[in-house]
C-alpha cells in the first residue's frame, strides 16, 4: 500500500476540507469517502482524498508546458474570486458567472459572441468605437460590460479545453454534462452531496469553504503553470 501523505492530509484538515454534509444529503456514490458521521455531518476520508488529488493533479501536470487548458469552473459565490484570479493568473480560461448553455456544445456561437467583445474592446481602447451618437456609443458600452460578464473569461479560449476544473459538480451540472457529451476530462472537488462517479477525477471534499476551496484551486494552478 501507497504511503500516504500526512502533511497533504493535515494541510486539508486545517483548510476544513474534511467537513462533508449532513447523512441525509450523501449522494450514495459519495459513501465509500466518508469516514464517519459525527453532529449530523459527514466526515470525509481525508486519506483517500489525498489519494484523489494526487491523481488528478498527475494527470494536470502531463498538460503542463503544452498549448491545451483547462477551463476553471466555479460560479458558486465562495469560488468566484479564488478560481477567477487563480486561472487569470496561469492565463487559463474561465467561467465565475452564470454556466452559459452550449459553452462547449455550441463553441461555434459562443465564440462569435466572445470575438464581437473583443472587437468591440479593441474599438474602444483606441477610441475607435463606431457610434453615430451618444446614445448609440452608449449602448456599446453597455453591451460591452454585458459580454464582459458573461463571455470575459472565454477570450483566451481558442478551441476546446483538455480538461474542466470544477468546485461543487453538483451546482456545474449543466457544464459537467456537456464536457461528457464532449468527452472532455472533469476534475472537481465534489461534496459527499454530488455524483462522484461520473467525473473522470473527482476529489471528494468540502466545496463550500472558502479556505478548502483556496487549497485545491492554488494546487491546481501550481500544477499548471
Amino acid at each position: 500500500m501507497a504511503k500516504v501523505n500526512e502533511a497533504l492530509v493535515n494541510e486539508m484538515f486545517e483548510a476544513g476540507a474534511h467537513v462533508g454534509y449532513s447523512k441525509t444529503r450523501r449522494h450514495p456514490s459519495a459513501r465509500e469517502f466518508v469516514f464517519d458521521s459525527r453532529q449530523k455531518k459527514d466526515i470525509i476520508d481525508l486519506e483517500k482524498t489525498t489519494t484523489q488529488l494526487e491523481t488528478a493533479l498527475g494527470f494536470l501536470k502531463e498538460l503542463q508546458g503544452t498549448d491545451k487548458q483547462v477551463l476553471f469552473v466555479g460560479t458558486k459565490a465562495e469560488a468566484r474570486r479564488l478560481m477567477r484570479e487563480a486561472a487569470e493568473l496561469i492565463d487559463m480560461p474561465f467561467v465565475t458567472e452564470r454556466w452559459l448553455g452550449g459553452t462547449l456544445t455550441n463553441a461555434k456561437e459562443i465564440r462569435s459572441r466572445v470575438d464581437r467583445l473583443i472587437m468591440l474592446q479593441d474599438q474602444a481602447e483606441k477610441g475607435e468605437l463606431v457610434a453615430a451618437t451618444k446614445k448609440e456609443k452608449l449602448m456599446l458600452e453597455r453591451e460591452i460590460e454585458r459580454l464582459e460578464k458573461k463571455f470575459g473569461g472565454l477570450k483566451t479560449m481558442k478551441k476546446a479545453p483538455a480538461a474542466l476544473f470544477v468546485i461543487d459538480s453538483k451546482k456545474e451540472e449543466i457544464a459537467v454534462t456537456e464536457a461528457r457529451q464532449m468527452n472532455i476530462p472533469v476534475i472537481a472537488i465534489a461534496n459527499t452531496d454530488c455524483d462522484v462517479s461520473i467525473i473522470n477525477y473527482p476529489i471528494v471534499a468540502n466545496d463550500t469553504n472558502v479556505s478548502s476551496i483556496a487549497l485545491f484551486t492554488n494546487k491546481v494552478a501550481d500544477v499548471l503553470k
